[in-house]
Formats: structure tokens, C-alpha cells, sequence
């Protein structure tokens, strides 16, 4: 299974009585249907994963999988603390026709799971019983929990694991793993403000919250990179540091469902705890996000 590209983790629509809406799941997956996006990922940390029930993590895969295009890949974020949890979200996924999983670091109890040992033990007891391959999904700055290159070395070899995502945005553990890894293991990346050095240097794509606002521009660094034109790929990649760093760091899944509005996608209201923007960060955004449009 090819996982190169962009795969934008999309973001969850919620209606102002905070459930999921429909019309607006339709609506964000077709507008992206007819753009040169790889897939999707459904269930993300951009998609509010830990703020959904199982049931609601079902109902959204399957709407999901009823608009994409035939030619998206579908993958779905079924990582939780538990083995026994992920193994079951992951098996029904599949069965809903997910091509693979991405798997987040369980990281609560963070004094017992902060070692290579505990995560090997998770990431090979999920890929045992699965019924679809797993991406493993790196994110340290919100778990809290960073998974070393030499673990991911030794997980490459497990015939269920295919990939990382790694979105670090540290460009030297990404070399370190490309170089130590299984042949044909494969190493995404999650940082939008890192894409282009990282694809240059053997990364085969990106999971990037980023190409929900603004998909047009990941690709163009995307299709830079694969027709060898670095000196494009750097341009497009100095256009989006900036709007990047505001969505992704700070103001995270707030920021950027407003970024989606501008750009004409729903983005709409977060899930509470997590508020909409004040009057400053909108004004912030807009002005970031005003060489992107279109």
C-alpha cells in the first residue's frame, strides 16, 4: 500500500448544538474530492478524536466513506489508550472499508508508557490482531510521549505495520528512521511548516491538518517535489510557514475550522472545552491566510 501524498486529517463539523452534521461531512469531502489529495484520515487529532464517542467515531467514518471519491484512500484514526479499545475501533473500521489505521502513542499513564519496551508491546499487540495495516502516529508535543526512531526500527519489521507519522517536525529523527527502518516501511510527516525539507529528504508524504484550509498549496509543494523542482517546492513552502504556524500551534483546531470557513469549506464551532476564536485571532488568521485563497 503507496501512502504518498497529501492526506489532510479532516476536521469533524459540528452543528451549534455541538453534534456532528451531515450535510457538512458531504460537503467538506466533495469540495476536496475534485483536488489531487491522496486521501483521507478520519478520526484525527484535527478531527477532535478525543472529544467523540465510539459511536460517533462509526457514523463518521461511514459518512466519510459514502462521499469520498473511489481513488481516495481511506485511513482511520482509531488510536486509544487501551489495546483491547483500538483493536476493536481499528476491526471496525475495516470493516466499514478503511484501508489502514493510524495509531496514536498511548501516552496517559505516561511514567509507565514513556519507555521503547511498553510501546513495542502496544503498537505489536494492536498490529497483531488488526485486520488492516497501522501507520503509527507520533504527535510528542501533545502527548507528551515520544516514540524513539530505534522503537519505530524495530516495529518496521512487524508485517502489519507499513508507517509512521511522524509530526515531531524534527528533520534529523526523520533522517534517522528513513535510514534504519525496513525497506518499503514507510515515513509520513504532520507538520505542515517542515514539508518541503522533509519530502527532500525521503519522506513519501504528509498527514497534514493544514490541507484542510488550504489543500491547494501542500499540494503544489507536493507535485514541486515529485517533478524535481526544489526552488518551487521552497517558495510554496516560505508561503505557508506563517499561516501554518497559526493554525497548527497557536490556535490549533479553533484557529483552523476558521481558516476553512474563509477558504470556503465548513469548519464551524470546536467541541467544548475548545471555543471559538476572539475578534484579534480572526483578524490574525484572515490576514495570514489572505495570499492563500483560491
Amino acid at each position: 500500500m503507496k501512502l504518498h501524498g497529501i492526506f489532510p486529517p479532516i476536521t469533524t463539523p459540528f452543528d451549534h448544538n455541538g453534534d456532528i452534521w451531515k450535510i457538512k461531512v458531504q460537503h467538506n469531502i466533495e469540495k476536496l474530492n475534485r483536488i489531487g489529495l491522496s486521501g483521507y484520515v478520519v478520526c484525527g487529532s484535527t478531527g477532535e478524536s478525543v472529544m467523540l464517542t465510539s459511536d460517533e467515531k462509526l457514523q463518521l467514518w461511514e459518512w466519510v466513506a459514502a462521499y469520498a471519491a473511489p481513488e481516495k484512500l481511506l485511513i482511520a484514526g482509531t488510536g486509544v489508550e487501551s489495546v483491547r479499545e483500538t483493536v476493536d475501533l481499528t476491526n471496525r473500521a475495516a470493516d466499514l472499508g478503511y484501508k489502514a489505521a493510524m495509531v496514536r502513542t498511548p501516552h496517559y499513564y505516561k511514567s509507565l508508557l514513556n519507555n521503547a519496551a511498553a510501546q513495542k508491546l502496544y503498537f505489536g499487540a494492536v498490529a497483531d490482531q488488526a485486520k488492516i495495516p497501522l501507520i503509527i502516529y507520533n504527535w510528542p508535543q501533545t502527548t507528551g510521549i515520544d516514540i524513539s526512531a530505534e522503537a519505530v526500527a524495530e516495529l518496521s519489521h512487524h508485517p502489519n505495520i507499513i508507517a509512521i507519522k511522524e509530526s515531531s517536525g524534527n528533520l534529523e529523527k526523520v533522517l534517522q528512521m528513513l535510514r534504519d527502518v525496513k525497506k518499503g516501511f514507510q515515513v509520513l510527516v504532520g507538520s505542515a511548516p517542515t514539508l518541503a525539507p522533509s519530502l527532500a529528504v525521503g519522506a513519501v508524504g504528509a498527514v497534514l491538518a493544514f490541507a484542510n484550509a488550504a489543500p491547494y498549496a501542500t499540494i503544489s509543494i507536493w507535485e514541486a517535489h515529485r517533478t524535481r523542482e526544489p526552488e518551487a517546492a521552497m517558495d510554496w513552502q516560505n508561503r505557508i510557514g506563517h499561516p501554518a504556524a497559526l493554525v497548527a500551534t497557536k490556535y490549533g483546531v479553533p484557529g483552523l475550522k476558521y481558516a476553512m470557513d474563509l477558504a470556503g469549506y465548513y469548519g464551524g464551532p470546536p467541541r467544548l472545552p475548545l471555543t471559538t476564536l476572539c475578534p484579534a485571532a480572526k483578524i490574525e488568521i484572515e490576514q495570514g491566510f489572505a495570499g492563500l485563497r483560491g
